[in-house]
Formats: structure tokens, C-alpha cells, sequence
């Protein structure tokens, strides 16, 4: 029996206690076995939004937040997170990431011409053709030795520019690099989903649900080269790919972003475990500036705070908004300074307001 509570949202990345070592088996229907494992730093900095040189991060989440990423954990399925801008859909990727020492975060920042192999993976075809075309004339060039140690050519490899030499024109992308055979989940963030293009949802299901990928200019050599290494998109230890399919090993903690503004097919929603995350209350406002700014900066903006919560019932507002306000008005001072209502009316205006 594993233990359920393994994030629990703390914001504290404690050595001496591996929780994510104590999830509970996956299901039958989730065990993926792909080889071999690719090493991982589970100390390095975990992206940009959080700091990452101490032990504790100002991430609030309430309690049915640290429920749903645990049930997402265990069950080996994506999280669907729903919610206002400002509300900490995307920061809870990298605070997952922080507590359960679990390496960079891979994100993919989705627009309206996101493709499913954009996500995997990127080929540089010119790149590779420009080379065969200088070998061609007898200026291969030559190889810098660390390259040359990180992508080494293969046993079948019958010259110094053999086929396996693909790799170097490979770069998986960060949805590939997340479904590598890591030991440990690595985790992705799916940003803003719902601007993607109407069919990339449907597209993702094949990937979630096998834990698998094909790369087919790999494929294609496969009898030649059965085994090539590419590079990740975190710059990280290369990953063998074996035969063209690259399958994960853990399957990857995934956060897909939505700001609710489309509807998403019933097959999707079923494979996805759903968080919606409603604006803070004033209790968790509060533990939010505590958070960030310090205890001293909840009863010196006390009043800021009543203004923004009753700002925010007359239209939509982000509590980053609240926080820049705190911050300016209790930790900038001088001349040239706005005074405090002119201050308020710039940083907390209305973002479904005209511009």
C-alpha cells in the first residue's frame, strides 16, 4: 500500500523524506516499462517561476488542490486545471515540481498553430543535408570531443558519418522529454490548452494513453541503427531511443493549463483528472502576501487588500495584481512615486477591461 498524501503542498523540498519513492503501484492499465532509464537531477532549479535555492517556496494551495494532484499522482493521469489568470494555475506545476524533487519543468506554451509534433519532437532536415553535402565534397568537419562523448556512434556505425549521426539533428520537445524513460516522473506543463488548434486534444490521447511515441526518421533506420541518442529539451542527459519509439518509464505528472475559454471533447475529460481552482479568499489572500512579502506586510496593506477583494466583485483581477501593489507601496518610496490611489488605480485595473 502506498501512501496517498505524497504532495502536500508545504512548499518544502525535504531531502530526508522522499515521498514520491511511496506512491502506490500504478494501476494494471498504467505501467509503462520503457528502457533504458535516463538519469535525472532532481536538484536542479525547477524553472523560473519559483526560486530554487531554499528549502521553502510561498505556493499556497488549499486542500482540494493537494487532493487532486495526489489523486492525478497515484492514477498516472494528466491534471486539467481550470481557473481565473492569477490564480496559480501554472505556478502549481513548478511547486509540485520544487516539493517532490523532481527536476526542471518542461513547458510548452500552447498557441493557435501548436502541433502535436512540435511538442515531441523537432528534426533539422537542412541541417543534416547540409552536412551530407559538405561530406559529399570532402569537408565533413570534425566533431568537437564532447559532443562526440555525449552523442557516440554506434557498434553498427560503418564510417565516421554513419546514420547514427541523426541524432546530433534531433531535439526531442518538451512533451517528448517528458515521456522518456526517466526513473523518476518528470513533470510538464501544457500551457493554456484551450488556444490550441480543435483537434490537438484528441491528437494528445494516443500519447497519454499508450506512454509512447514514434519518431519515424528514426524508424526508418531502425535495422541499421537500432539505438540513437538525442538530445532533451531541457538540455539534460541525452535519451536512447530504441528501434524510432521513445516510451516512458514513470509516467510524467502533467499540468494542462485552461482559462475555460472552449470546451474540450469527452474523451479527453475522461482521461484527465479536472481542478478547478477558485479565486483565494480573504484567508488565503492574506497567506499569499504572507507568503511572498512577509507577516509585516499583511497588517501594512490591510486596507489595499479590502480594496482588492471588493474591486475584484466588480471585475476580474489577478492576485499577482495585489502583490506588485503591496510591494510598491510598502517597499518603494521617494520621489516620483504615484500616490497610493493613483498607485491602486494603475496596478489593479480591471484585465477584462479595455486597455
Amino acid at each position: 500500500m502506498g501512501e496517498f498524501l505524497i504532495y502536500q503542498g508545504t512548499g518544502v523540498a525535504d531531502r530526508d523524506d522522499d515521498r514520491i519513492a511511496r506512491r502506490a503501484e500504478p494501476p494494471p492499465w498504467r505501467v509503462f516499462d520503457g528502457e533504458p532509464p535516463t538519469p535525472l537531477d532532481r536538484d536542479a532549479p525547477v524553472g523560473r517561476k519559483l526560486p530554487y535555492r531554499t528549502r521553502t517556496v510561498p505556493y499556497q494551495a488549499d486542500e482540494d488542490t493537494v487532493r487532486l494532484v495526489n489523486v492525478a499522482l497515484h492514477l498516472r493521469r494528466p491534471l486539467l486545471v481550470t481557473g481565473h489568470p492569477g490564480t496559480g494555475k501554472s505556478t502549481l506545476a513548478y511547486a509540485v515540481a520544487h516539493e517532490l524533487r523532481l527536476g526542471p519543468v518542461l513547458r510548452w506554451s500552447i498557441t493557435s498553430r501548436s502541433t502535436l509534433t512540435s511538442g515531441l519532437y523537432h528534426y533539422d532536415a537542412v541541417g543534416r543535408i547540409e552536412e551530407a553535402n559538405a561530406r559529399a565534397a570532402g569537408q565533413p568537419g570534425a566533431r568537437t570531443a564532447p559532443e562526440a562523448d555525449r552523442f557516440p556512434r554506434s557498434g553498427n556505425d560503418p564510417g565516421r558519418w554513419g546514420p547514427v549521426d541523426i541524432g546530433r539533428f534531433l531535439r526531442l520537445g518538451p512533451l517528448g522529454t517528458a515521456f522518456a524513460p526517466y526513473a523518476w516522473p518528470r513533470v510538464l506543463l501544457v500551457d493554456e490548452i484551450d488556444k490550441s488548434d480543435i483537434d490537438l486534444p484528441n491528437e494528445l490521447l494516443d500519447v497519454f494513453e499508450e506512454g509512447e511515441y514514434g519518431i519515424p526518421e528514426l524508424q526508418r533506420i531502425a535495422d541499421l541503427v537500432p539505438q540513437v541518442r538525442v538530445r532533451p529539451a531541457d538540455n539534460g542527459e541525452p535519451v536512447t531511443v530504441n528501434d524510432g519509439r521513445v516510451r516512458c518509464r514513470e509516467f510524467p505528472f502533467i499540468v494542462l493549463t485552461s482559462n475555460g475559454e472552449r470546451e474540450f471533447p469527452p474523451a479527453f475529460l475522461r482521461r484527465c483528472v479536472q481542478l478547478d481552482l477558485a479565486q483565494p479568499d480573504e484567508r488565503r489572500i492574506e497567506a499569499i502576501v504572507r507568503a511572498h512579502l512577509g507577516d509585516g506586510a499583511v497588517a501594512e496593506a490591510a486596507d489595499l487588500i479590502a480594496d482588492f477583494l471588493a474591486r475584484r466583485e466588480q471585475g476580474q483581477l489577478a492576485t499577482d495584481q495585489l502583490l506588485n501593489a503591496v510591494y510598491l507601496l510598502h517597499r518603494a518610496s521617494g520621489d516620483g512615486r504615484p500616490d497610493r490611489d493613483e498607485l491602486v488605480d494603475v496596478v489593479l485595473r480591471e484585465l477584462s477591461g479595455p486597455g
